[in-house]
């Protein structure tokens, strides 16, 4: 890790800028994979599982037979404990149900929000490296709950041509049954433009790599919503002498396993903890399966020791994706964040619990995108609908008011439309 000591204001707005990801030759791939798509459809979708997976699929949707078997192959542990955070993720998102409210803003005009699921949905779940069976659960169990009527979901093949039975079986609880073999650029393109199989969706929804965030900025551009832009996994922690270096480090690393382009981040207000925490890392790092990966992340992440008075405005400068606090002071450090995807609090609050059981969704703004946006939640699978109503009372109480607005606007049609009916009424 980068190490700085008591940086000025000034040069932690340096050491906090991101990598940048070189663009220029993306772009390109994505809009030409889009028109292959356009254009050949189901074939172009099997020509490029062959090119970029190495597999050969004779179909690409999944069969109930496959989806039978997968179940078969997951261990009652892991079945238990997906049913368990299931559990969890469908009781906080429920909670985020709002309850009609009919509003009367004068007497006679009433006026209300309904919430309605988006019709169709496109959930992209990443295979690779760690086929993440957990983002199942964030983007199906709120989409279930709006009532999306068609959930779509898109996630790469294994070099056998299958899916990850846990990720079939993160389906199949959350009630999705439309899931195809298909990753990439091409996934994204199949769900924005639909093929003979794959159905076009509404919004797209999940996280990928630099070619899939890519190609569902090019899809925005198609009259598609996206969840949110995105960029690497990145997590910052905060401590200070209080805070046990050994939990620290499994913080830290925990992201920096994600991939080689993870941002960790740690603010130490402590010299000795510092130095600490960075030995257990060392240590921790040796052990790790992915430790190959989690090094190269380490490379470009960085330590820092602060003043306390400067923690604010890291946090809000940086906007993190995901935000740890494990100090002495946190409930002084709380009221002051204003730009963090999801914040865990105290020593025994690690981030995985929130990537993977306690209720809150782990599908979060990152590449600073926290200053202003939010992470997926019930209301991101929603649309909300106005309505008003108006009776004669109404009108006479409204009429003259939106009358002479209009008027001075100039635009005496719309003047117009409250006037004939008044004269109805007089």
């Amino acid at each position: 890790m980068k190490k700085y000591f008591k940086p000025s204001f000034d040069e932690l707005k340096e050491i906090l800028q991101r990598k940048t990801i070189e663009q220029q030759d993306l772009e390109s791939v994505v809009v030409e994979v889009f028109e292959k798509v356009q254009k050949k459809g189901d074939q172009a979708l099997l020509d490029y599982t062959l090119k970029f997976d190495q597999v050969r699929l004779d179909s690409i949707q999944v069969s109930d037979e496959e989806i039978i078997e997968a179940e078969k192959q997951v261990s009652d542990e892991l079945k238990n404990a997906i049913v368990q955070a299931s559990g969890n993720i469908e009781l906080f998102h429920t909670s985020q149900q709002e309850e009609m409210k009919i509003i009367e803003t004068m007497k006679g005009v009433r006026c209300w929000r309904k919430s309605v699921g988006i019709e169709k949905v496109g959930l992209y779940i990443p295979g690779g490296t760690a086929p993440l069976f957990s983002t199942v659960l964030m983007l199906g169990i709120p989409a279930k709950i709006a009532q999306c009527k068609e959930v779509v979901l898109c996630t790469p093949p294994d070099k056998d041509g299958k899916i990850n039975p846990a990720i079939l079986f993160s389906a199949k609880t959350v009630g999705i049954s439309k899931i195809f073999k298909v990753g990439g650029i091409q996934a994204i393109a199949a769900m924005t433009l639909g093929t003979e199989t794959i159905p076009s969706v509404y919004k797209l929804f999940g996280p990928g790599n630099q070619y899939v965030t890519a190609a569902k900025q090019y899809a925005s551009r198609k009259n598609i919503a996206i969840d949110m832009p995105a960029g690497p996994s990145e997590v910052m922690v905060i401590c200070d002498e209080t805070a046990n270096e050994i939990f620290v480090a499994a913080d830290l690393l925990s992201q920096a396993e994600h991939g080689v382009d993870s941002q960790v981040i740690l603010i130490c207000t402590d010299e000795k903890k510092q130095q600490k925490i960075e030995k257990e890392v060392a240590m921790q790092l040796s052990e790790l399966p992915r430790n190959e990966i989690a090094k190269e992340a380490l490379r470009n992440s960085v330590s820092l020791l602060i003043e306390k008075e400067k923690i604010a405005f890291i946090i809000n400068s940086y906007a993190p994706e995901h935000l740890i606090l494990n100090t002495s002071f946190n409930e002084e450090i709380l009221p002051l964040i204003v730009n963090a995807g999801s914040v865990f609090i105290g020593p025994y609050t690690p981030e995985s619990a929130g990537d993977y059981a306690s209720g809150t969704n782990h599908t979060l703004p990152t590449n600073g995108f926290a200053r202003q946006y939010s992470g997926v939640s019930l209301d991101s699978f929603v649309k909300k609908i106005t309505f008003q109503e108006i009776s004669e009372e109404g009108i006479l109480n409204i009429g003259n008011i939106v009358e002479t607005m209009a008027e001075h606007e100039g635009l005496f049609a719309h003047k117009n439309a409250v006037t004939v009916r008044l004269k109805t009424l007089k």
